[in-house]
């Protein structure tokens, strides 16, 4: 376990028992949460599955998060690996396999078209690009252009990476709909943001602060942040103004939001 995990441990355990004070009415109502990766256990449900998205979207979750990756004929998939072994207990590089051998050995693993087709337009989607050789690079951005064509960008979708390079391939992609994600890297991809004009910055809650925030907020950016999963980090994230919440534990998150809502109306 690095320092950084350590650190958030830390952080993710104080926060569940220090109190926090509780939201206004308008930051609950203006709190857009976003289930990252599906609501999944990986036991049951495993996560990037149109299962563990419509889970999410039952509960009236607002967005969903998942990862891009490429087949080795270029068709875009969903799944957070290189290869499917964590999730499905075996399996070679996706980029290794064409889509008909996925769909052969993993059902389970859906396209990006399937995904837009079922929740495009209901649910947002955080599709996070992950970074990999792309050996077709033009057919590979006509294949994400394509498939989000008829969704409009920052409305319906962000595009999300850990990599700013992802961004100069998509440049179908407006600034509005790009959001960088920091791990160690929060001051490099902080300025990124601010200086391109993206719609905010992403990462742990732990790295991006209120001084970060305010910086943002500024210029109108977001911050998104992850991974809150007890009500008193949830608080603690809504009462200094976070809108954009990521959460393995959404669904949970999300009924807290609608039972404050309905008790403050009441």
């Amino acid at each position: 376990m690095s320092v950084l995990d350590i650190a958030m441990t830390v952080a993710d355990t104080a926060s569940s028992v220090l109190p926090a004070p509780k939201p206004t009415q308008q930051q609950f109502e203006r709190c857009k949460i976003i289930s990252h990766r599906g609501e999944h256990d990986n036991i049951a449900v495993a996560e990037n599955t149109l299962a563990a998205f419509h889970a999410a979207s039952a509960a009236g979750v607002w967005g969903i998060e998942c990862d891009i990756r490429f087949t080795a004929d270029g068709v875009p998939v969903i799944c957070h690996d290189a290869a499917p072994a964590r999730v499905f207990g075996h399996g070679e590089a996706l980029a290794s396999m064409t889509f008909t051998q996925l769909r052969r050995e993993f059902p389970q693993i859906p396209s990006l078209s399937e995904v837009v087709a079922t929740f495009g337009g209901k649910l947002h989607l955080m599709l996070e690009v992950k970074t990999e050789p792309w050996p077709q690079p033009q057919a590979q951005q006509q294949a994400l252009h394509e498939i989000l064509r008829d969704l409009q960008p920052a409305e319906d979708y962000h595009i999300l990476s850990l990599d700013t390079g992802i961004f100069d391939r998509l440049d179908f992609v407006p600034p509005s709909a790009r959001l960088p994600v920091a791990e160690l890297n929060v001051g490099a991809m902080s300025r990124y943001a601010l200086e391109t004009g993206c719609a905010g910055l992403g990462g742990h809650y732990v790295l991006l602060g209120r001084r970060l925030q305010a910086r943002h907020a500024a210029v109108s950016q977001q911050l998104g942040v992850g991974f809150p999963a007890s009500q008193n980090c949830f608080y603690k994230q809504l009462s200094r103004g976070i809108e954009w919440v990521f959460s393995n534990d959404a669904v949970k998150l999300e009924r807290i939001r609608q039972s404050e809502i309905r008790a403050a109306s009441a």
